[in-house]
């Protein structure tokens, strides 16, 4: 029982170690693409339909996190995981998007003006430090849920999920509030 818990132990170590590794590397990458000075050229306009697609896959993934808080709520695990994997999947797709989008084309400009414009800026400054903050505890309360480890994914959820969903929350909120600016 002993060596069982030891071995255990090690893969879990070995998991948080690619866990903070993806938690970190993650965030850098999508920030040399928002900054760097020129775009990948990807041959075609086919990326400026990906904004509208993230806020789709965005929408989804609310609605599973939400879902998912019901189904635990009525102890329905086995619909809590299938929920909570569709959510994690929809983030996986979406980050995929959201990279080549931001890889392509150049950020929009808000150009709101009056009350409007701070209340955005706050949304999506809010927006894009919670997102990039969220990976680790999201991937944190993911493993531990699907590895069963009950305990350590119940003290996580209690961060990792309110901030999970309030990112694709505002997300959604960001996009609606930009899209009459882009210029495609």
């Amino acid at each position: 029982m002993e060596n069982k818990s030891l071995i255990q132990e090690q893969d879990n170590r070995g998991i948080l170690k690619l866990i903070t590794a993806i938690a970190i590397i993650v965030p850098i990458v999508v920030a040399v693409l928002l900054f760097m000075p020129s775009k990948i050229d990807l041959a075609s306009e086919w990326v400026f339909f990906l904004p509208h697609l993230n806020a789709v896959i965005n929408t989804a993934a609310t609605v599973a996190l939400v879902l998912a808080l019901v189904f635990i709520k009525q102890n329905n695990i086995a619909l809590h995981r299938a929920a909570m994997t569709v959510a994690f999947g929809l983030g996986a797709v979406f980050l995929v998007s959201y990279v080549i989008y931001h890889a392509a084309a150049e950020s929009t400009v808000f150009g709101g003006e009056g009350w409007i414009r701070p209340v955005y800026y706050f949304i999506l400054i809010s927006h894009i430090i919670l997102a990039a903050v969220a990976l680790f505890p999201i991937l944190l309360a993911y493993y531990y849920g699907y590895t069963d480890q009950r305990a350590k994914h119940k003290k996580i959820v209690k961060f990792a999920y309110p901030i999970w969903l309030y990112v694709t929350v505002t997300g959604v909120l960001v996009y609606l509030m930009i899209s009459p600016y882009y210029n495609f």
